[in-house]
């Protein structure tokens, strides 16, 4: 009985244990991780721990976001977790967003983290149409996402149909132009090609840089409505709130700076703004829910605090981050710089290893072919030497018969015949004897002749043997000497039988190092515009190529809108000026007239 109580009571206290802590599954752009909470915690202290473990600094721009019904939310930071509308199933699952976006990307985010949640988060919405992009900034930008993620073009490494797995254009894009994977593939890849040498941080800069002049780039947009009840979409950014038709996401008819409005509050579904300047009414309207108004707030208060602090002088952490990171990117240059050079030398050094195993077979091949012609002359000496022997043999018998047909002549002569026909006969025959004895001696002389050519021959032929055995001890002597002592000095230290020096490619960081490097960057501000300039003609240029093959029966409103804006030569930033340049008493008044 008394084990029975107490095992109740100790599970009883694990139970009450377990009750004090909860599990959170928090879901970022590219990883997810489970905590273990206290019931107690705040959402700070949850987004604190979520930060440090992501080693995040520039906690500013994010938040914990979570969804209700059919809307989200925030986490706040100075309310309990479990004090919020948040799913009661464990573990509770949050994702870790941007959640206010920068004016200048470039300029703003320090911490190679925060870039490449950045460069996630606005990729992904580009690619769900949540942000419009024409079809050439699309080419251009998924060019950068590629050399984000494969480095330098290599056309041994990247070959035909490498990209087709990826998700690299909206399915807009896509579906308004007749071309094919493999035509998107060459555009994309012809873009990647140009990007070699940048790191995986200074792509997604550019694709930042890029995506910050898309009109929907950063912009919350909710349905609201003004005095007279016409149905507006208020748009919240990092520059200010902005008044669009519902039908035109891309152009604001009204906007408002944050440096223009002095307080924003709300009242159950109304929304009061509080113009800085006092002669001009407070305008307000009303949003579809109280949960919509809660949030409208949490946007304004983020942006408004993030304008004004940019415009500030940094705090001492700021500058303490940016200092960092100016000595962190002196660091990664001076480094890649290193391994071009490294690289530069391996492959000079494999150049001349190369061409050293070329000029080897080179001279391999030619001692074979000397070795050939001396076997060549040697079966050719012995043969003409054999027939200078036939030919000496053919012209000593003949010589011999010669002789012994002159015998036989003499014998002829001497030998009396009685008879006038065997005189006749015999007279006939010593002609023929005569005749006989002239041709064995011309074909005697003509074989001597014959015999006295083949020498000469055999003499030329052996005089032949003597220069081609000459070239091969010279090719042989040659071929053993060369490779073994340039091999040396100029193959890398990884290749068997070649030495390869290293002492050159140290480097340290020096004083003159640092100053050319602030050189560069001064040099890099200045080729700013230059490179603007160049980056719209790219854009242009990719227009003007898949311009033809565009299906203008598939366009979208926004693509329409898009188009006359471009015509126009209406763009973000300039619409934005022509809007703030009527005053703040003009644009409200227009509003409520909306």
């Amino acid at each position: 009985m008394a084990s029975s109580l107490a095992s109740r009571m100790g599970l009883n206290s694990l139970r009450r244990k377990q009750a004090k802590t909860f599990n959170v599954r928090i879901v970022t752009m590219d990883a997810e991780m489970e905590f273990n909470c206290e019931v107690k915690w705040k959402g700070k202290d949850l987004f604190n721990l979520v930060c440090r473990t992501l080693g995040l600094r520039e906690t500013w721009f994010f938040g914990l976001q979570y969804n209700v019904k059919d809307a989200v939310a925030w986490l706040k930071m100075d309310k309990k977790v479990l004090d919020h509308d948040v799913p009661r199933q464990e573990p509770i699952t949050l994702n870790f967003l941007a959640k206010f976006y920068p004016e200048n990307a470039e300029e703003e985010l320090v911490q190679d983290i925060t870039l490449h949640l950045f460069f996630l988060q606005v990729k992904k919405k580009i690619l769900e149409e949540e942000i419009y992009c024409p079809p050439e900034a699309s080419v251009l930008l998924a060019s950068y996402a590629v050399q984000a993620k494969y480095g330098d073009y290599d056309h041994n490494v990247h070959h035909p149909g490498f990209l087709a797995q990826e998700e690299l254009l909206p399915k807009r894009v896509v579906h308004l132009y007749q071309m094919t994977a493999k035509m998107w593939e060459e555009r994309i890849t012809a873009c990647y090609a140009e990007h070699r040498g940048r790191t995986r941080d200074e792509a997604e800069t550019e694709y930042l840089k890029i995506a910050q002049d898309l009109e929907m780039y950063g912009v919350n947009y909710f349905f609201i409505r003004n005095k007279k009840g016409t149905d507006l979409l208020l748009g919240v950014d990092a520059l200010g709130l902005h008044i669009y038709d519902p039908e035109n996401k891309l152009t604001p008819k009204i906007s408002f700076p944050w440096n223009e409005i002095r307080n924003i509050s709300y009242s159950d579904k109304e929304f009061a703004i509080k113009p800085l300047d006092k002669k001009t009414d407070v305008f307000k309207f009303n949003s579809s829910k109280l949960r919509v108004n809660k949030l409208i707030l949490q946007l304004c208060i983020g942006n408004h605090d993030l304008f004004m602090r940019r415009r500030r002088v940094d705090s001492l952490e700021v500058q303490q981050m940016k200092a960092q990171a100016r000595e962190e990117k002196a660091r990664k240059q001076m480094e890649r710089q290193r391994l071009v050079r490294e690289k530069h030398l391996r492959e000079e050094a494999e150049r001349a290893r190369d061409e050293l195993e070329r000029r080897l077979i080179q001279l391999q091949d030619e001692a074979q072919m000397a070795n050939d012609a001396l076997l060549r002359s040697e079966e050719t000496a012995d043969l003409l030497a054999e027939k200078a022997q036939i030919a000496e043999e053919e012209a000593k018998l003949l010589a011999q018969k010669a002789a012994e047909a002159e015998q036989e002549m003499q014998r002829i002569k001497v030998t009396a015949i009685r008879s006038e026909e065997e005189k006749r006969l015999m007279e006939q025959k010593m002609l023929e004897a005569e005749m006989l004895a002239l041709k064995m001696a011309e074909e005697s002389e003509r074989r001597a002749k014959e015999a006295d050519q083949l020498k000469q021959d055999l003499q030329e032929a052996r005089e032949s043997e003597r220069r081609a055995k000459n070239k091969l001890l010279e090719i042989t002597s040659k071929s053993a000497y060369t490779p073994a002592n340039s091999s040396a000095n100029a193959l890398p230290p990884d290749v068997p039988s070649f030495n390869f020096s290293t002492e050159n490619l140290s480097f340290d960081f020096k004083d003159t190092d640092m100053k050319r490097l602030s050189m560069e960057i001064e040099k890099e501000k200045v080729e700013y515009i230059e490179k603007s300039k160049h980056l719209q003609e790219q854009l242009n240029e990719l227009k003007t190529e898949i311009e033809s093959l565009k299906l203008r029966e598939r366009e979208t409103p926004l693509d329409i809108l898009h188009n006359e804006n471009t015509e126009k030569g209406t763009s973000k930033q300039s619409n934005f000026k022509k809007l703030t340049l009527q005053s703040t008493k003009t644009r409200v008044a227009f509003f409520e007239e909306l």
